[in-house]
C-alpha cells in the first residue's frame, strides 16, 4: 500500500507515489450548519470592521481591502459548491495528471441532530467516494478538520472527556458506511492549531483563553484518536489510519547564541512535537506545512521581510524536505505531505513553491524517508476559515460569482511536472 522503502534518485519518484489536491468540507462545500456557520454570522461584522487594523500591513492590502471590510467575506455561505458541482471538479483534478484528493466528511451533515443519521447524506459521500474510485483518484478520508455538528459543542464539544462517545459513534458509522473501497484515513486534522488559536489564543471558536482548557482539549482529541484508531481496525484492519500534523520549520535568528537555540529547542518541543507524541496508534503521518520561523532568544518570530505570501507568511518551501527528514527520524512511520501551498492570488510564487518542494521531497526520499505521496493545499480557493474569501490558496482559481473555474499556470506546470516523473 504505501511506496516501497528504498533509496532513491533525486530526480525519481516511486512509479505508485500519490500526488493529488487538499480539501475541506467546510472550506469548499457550501451551506454547512455548523459551529463554524454559526459562529461566521456573529463575527462577520466585527472582522469587516476591524480587518484595516489587522491587515493593513501586508503588502497586497490596497488589492484585498474592498474584499477584506466586506462582511460577506467572512460567511462562508453557499461556498464554492463542491457539495453540488464534486464530479467536474473531479475531472479536473484528472486533468492536473492527480491521482490522489483529500477531503472531509461533515460530521453536521451526516448527524444534524444528535442520534438521528441523515441517509441522504450518506448516499452523497457514498456517491463521491464512488466517483473518484471510477476516476482512479485515491481518496484520502479526514473525519475531523475543526467542524462538529451545534448539538456537540452545546453539550460542551472536546471539551469533555464524557463526549468522546458521540465521536466514537460517528467514526464507527462512517467506517462502516464509506470506507469499504479507501486505503487511508485521518482522524484528527491539526489538533494543535485549532486548540492553540480557539483555547490558548482565543481568536477562533470557541474563543476561551484558558491554559486548563487547552490541556483538556489537547487530552481529548489525543483519546478520541487512539479510540478512534481502534473502531476502525475493528471494522475494517486493513485500512491505514493517520494524522494530519501542522508543524514548522523553527531555527534559531543566532546560531551561535546557545539561548537562542534552547528557545529554539523549546518552540519545537511545544509546537511541534508535544502533541504529536501523544498518538502512538499510527499507521503514517501527514505533514501539513506551510511556513518556517526564524526567532530570537526568547522566542519571539524575526522572519526576513520576503519572500511572503498574501498573508504574510514567510515562505522558505524546501524546508519541507528537512521536515520530512526530522518526522522519518523521530517517528519511522510512513510520511505523506497532506497539505501544502501558499495564499498567492496573482500566481506569482507558486510554480517556485512547488519547485522548491519537489526539490526538497526528491532529496528526501534520496536520503531514505518513506514518503509515499504530495496533496497540494488547495485544489481550489477556498474559505479561509477566519480570513475569509479573499486569500487564494488554489491550484485552481474560482470566480464565486460564475463558479467558474480556471486552472492558475502553475497547476499547468505541475501537470507537465507530474507527467514527466
Amino acid at each position: 500500500m504505501f511506496a516501497t522503502l528504498k533509496l532513491m534518485s533525486r530526480n525519481q519518484f516511486p512509479d505508485d507515489f500519490l500526488w493529488g489536491g487538499s480539501t475541506a468540507s467546510h472550506q469548499v462545500e457550501g451551506n454547512t450548519h455548523n459551529q463554524w456557520s454559526e459562529w461566521e454570522k456573529v463575527h462577520a461584522q466585527d472582522l469587516a470592521q476591524t480587518a484595516e487594523k489587522r491587515l493593513k500591513w501586508l503588502p497586497n492590502w490596497s488589492d484585498i481591502q474592498a474584499q477584506a471590510t466586506d462582511p460577506a467575506n467572512y460567511l462562508s455561505g453557499n461556498g464554492i459548491e463542491h457539495y453540488s458541482r464534486y464530479a467536474d471538479d473531479f475531472k479536473l483534478l484528472k486533468q492536473l495528471n492527480l491521482n490522489a484528493f483529500r477531503f472531509s466528511i461533515e460530521w453536521s451533515r451526516l448527524e444534524p441532530v444528535e442520534g438521528q443519521w441523515d441517509e441522504t447524506e450518506i448516499d452523497h459521500y457514498r456517491h463521491y467516494i464512488a466517483e473518484l474510485n471510477k476516476l482512479h483518484i485515491e481518496p484520502v478520508l479526514t473525519f475531523w478538520h475543526w467542524t462538529m455538528p451545534v448539538w456537540f459543542i452545546q453539550k460542551g464539544g472536546f471539551e469533555k472527556k464524557a463526549n468522546l462517545v458521540f465521536f466514537d459513534r460517528f467514526v464507527k458509522k462512517v467506517t462502516e458506511e464509506l470506507c469499504q473501497n479507501l486505503h487511508y484515513v485521518m482522524v484528527l486534522n491539526e489538533p494543535n492549531v485549532y486548540v492553540n488559536i480557539g483555547y490558548l489564543q482565543g481568536a477562533w471558536p470557541p474563543m476561551r483563553k484558558s491554559l486548563i482548557k487547552t490541556l483538556q482539549v489537547y487530552s481529548n482529541l489525543a483519546k478520541a484518536h487512539r479510540r478512534a484508531y481502534q473502531i476502525i481496525k475493528s471494522i475494517n484492519p486493513k485500512l491505514s489510519v493517520g494524522i494530519a500534523a501542522q508543524i514548522s520549520y523553527i531555527r534559531p535568528l543566532n546560531k551561535r547564541n546557545p539561548v537562542n537555540k534552547l528557545s529554539v529547542k523549546v518552540g519545537n518541543y511545544i509546537f511541534n512535537w508535544w502533541y504529536l507524541n501523544r498518538y502512538h496508534q499510527l499507521d503514517f503521518i501527514g505533514l501539513n506545512y506551510y511556513f518556517s520561523a526564524y526567532v530570537n532568544w526568547y522566542g519571539a518570530q524575526k522572519n526576513p521581510p520576503k519572500p511572503v505570501n498574501d498573508l504574510g507568511w514567510f515562505m522558505q518551501p524546501a524546508d519541507v524536505g528537512l521536515l520530512l527528514e526530522r518526522l522519518w527520524e523521530k517517528y519511522h512511520k510512513p510520511l505523506i505531505v497532506t497539505e501544502n501551498g501558499l495564499a498567492d492570488a496573482n500566481d506569482s510564487y507558486r510554480q517556485w513553491w512547488l519547485e522548491q518542494t519537489i526539490t526538497a521531497m526528491q532529496t528526501a526520499l534520496s536520503h531514505g524517508v518513506n514518503l509515499f505521496g504530495y496533496l497540494h493545499w488547495s485544489l481550489l480557493d477556498n474559505f479561509e476559515w477566519a480570513s475569509g474569501w479573499w486569500p487564494k490558496f488554489g491550484l485552481i482559481a474560482v470566480d464565486r460569482q460564475s463558479m467558474r473555474r480556471t486552472i492558475r499556470p502553475s497547476a499547468k506546470w505541475l501537470a507537465k511536472k507530474i507527467k514527466s516523473n
